[in-house]
């Protein structure tokens, strides 16, 4: 969900297509991270039932190969060994003159926490809400879970991704849903651990291999279109986000009638 809101974002940067504007190493560098974490769960429930304290071996290789692969990406933007061709169109992200209008650091990390604090909550209450209605309406857990919960705990992605095209920080826009789909992936880890009866892996449904593989396609297709960096496309949006929606509701038909 995540994902195909980075396409809607799209729709909001009307000078050209923001995987054109906002391509940088840290952003392809974390939709290949993404690919990878998201492979290691697929290998973790395809693989045969095997668990350690209740735990599955790949829940410590995720903690491994995101800290990992964010030192890569760290030192990627620090020292990269090369860059995006630059054109009349790309935006490089730079931070703002200081002003004395500017808002006081520590406000910001107060609304920051406040904001943490409400997210948490409203996400504790989606889920409390999406358990009565799968109960009421007989579908299933995945489906609801796929959809109804994905939608509402990616709000604030939408929002932040939004808000950051709209004041030009195009890279930070993309490199918040590729980062943030990464770090998801650790939630998976700890699901493992909080599942005390064996390896989570091994108790779902072939409906989150097919999400997996879905997300897996549409990571692909986003980086894809980050190397290709097609200016303008349909509706003044790139190749990439047109399949990035199709794809997703593909996805969703596929998943509900399966």
């Amino acid at each position: 969900m995540q994902t195909a809101f980075l396409a809607v974002a799209d729709c909001f940067y009307r000078k050209a297509n923001l995987e054109h504007a906002a391509a940088s190493v840290p952003n392809m560098m974390m939709g290949a991270l993404l690919v990878a974490l998201l492979a290691m769960i697929m290998v973790g429930i395809a693989s045969p039932s095997l668990s350690v304290w209740g735990v599955h071996p790949v829940m410590p290789l995720l903690f491994v190969g995101y800290f990992f692969g964010m030192r890569m990406i760290y030192h990627s933007h620090q020292h990269p060994m090369w860059q995006p061709r630059m054109t009349s169109a790309t935006h490089v992200d730079e931070p703002e003159d200081a002003g004395a209008d500017r808002i006081p650091l520590y406000h910001l990390w107060l609304g920051f926490a406040v904001s943490a604090v409400l997210v948490v909550i409203a996400g504790r209450v989606a889920m409390k809400s999406a358990e009565v209605i799968v109960q009421q309406t007989g579908i299933s857990q995945s489906v609801a879970g796929a959809f109804l919960t994905a939608i509402c705990t990616s709000l604030p992605e939408l929002v932040t991704s939004i808000a950051a095209v709209c004041q030009g920080a195009l890279t930070l826009a993309v490199g918040g849903i590729l980062g943030g789909n990464a770090f998801d992936t650790l939630f998976a880890a700890a699901a493992d651990i909080a599942y005390r009866e064996g390896s989570i892996y091994h108790d779902i449904t072939n409906k989150e291999l097919v999400m997996l593989a879905i997300t897996l396609v549409m990571t692909a297709v986003l980086i894809m279109g980050l190397l290709r960096r097609e200016k303008s496309g349909f509706a003044n949006i790139g190749f990439e986000s047109v399949l990035v929606l199709l794809i997703y509701f593909a996805g969703v038909v596929l998943l509900s009638f399966t």
